[in-house]
């Protein structure tokens, strides 16, 4: 990965916020409740995930950098969470607040990473690899463009 495609990386990151919200923009509460699949989250249920997991991912990172015991990442219910009464419940400008606020905590962390932070690795236990800082933003890159195509499919259904 050279240092371009992690500044584009961490971009795509930035924007996203602004991404989610145009998109979620005058939504009713019956488009909330809109899923990308049987079964699946709605959308409401999708914001307050994004927000969570990016939570998680700078959870996850500012552990790595600081703990040096901390070799296996942390693992949450993400089932769990997305049933939990605020991932089900709340507006989703809070949802979409925590996730800007959080997302710019992130980017200013990760674009002041050094060569040595950014090789600072630990142990992913369901994927069964080794990440290092630059594959967990390129994971972190991933959930926020999934999840918002997973909103266009549910806005489509």
């Amino acid at each position: 990965m050279t240092p371009a495609d992690l500044d584009a990386m961490i971009e795509t990151i930035a924007t996203a916020p602004a991404r989610y919200r145009v998109l979620t923009a005058n939504l009713s509460p019956a488009e909330l409740k809109k899923t990308y699949r049987t079964g699946s989250w709605n959308i409401q249920q999708l914001l307050a995930h994004v927000a969570d997991m990016q939570l998680l991912h700078l959870f996850r990172m500012k552990k790595a950098l600081t703990e040096p015991d901390y070799k296996e990442l942390t693992l949450v219910s993400m089932d769990g969470w997305a049933n939990t009464y605020d991932g089900i419940h709340s507006p989703i400008a809070d949802s979409l607040d925590l996730f800007e606020n959080l997302v710019k905590r992130f980017v200013f962390l990760t674009r002041s990473l050094t060569e040595e932070q950014l090789n600072v690795s630990y142990y992913h236990p369901i994927r069964k690899i080794m990440l290092d800082q630059r594959q967990a933003i390129a994971m972190s890159e991933w959930h926020v463009k999934h999840h918002l195509e997973h909103i266009k499919i549910a806005l489509k259904n």
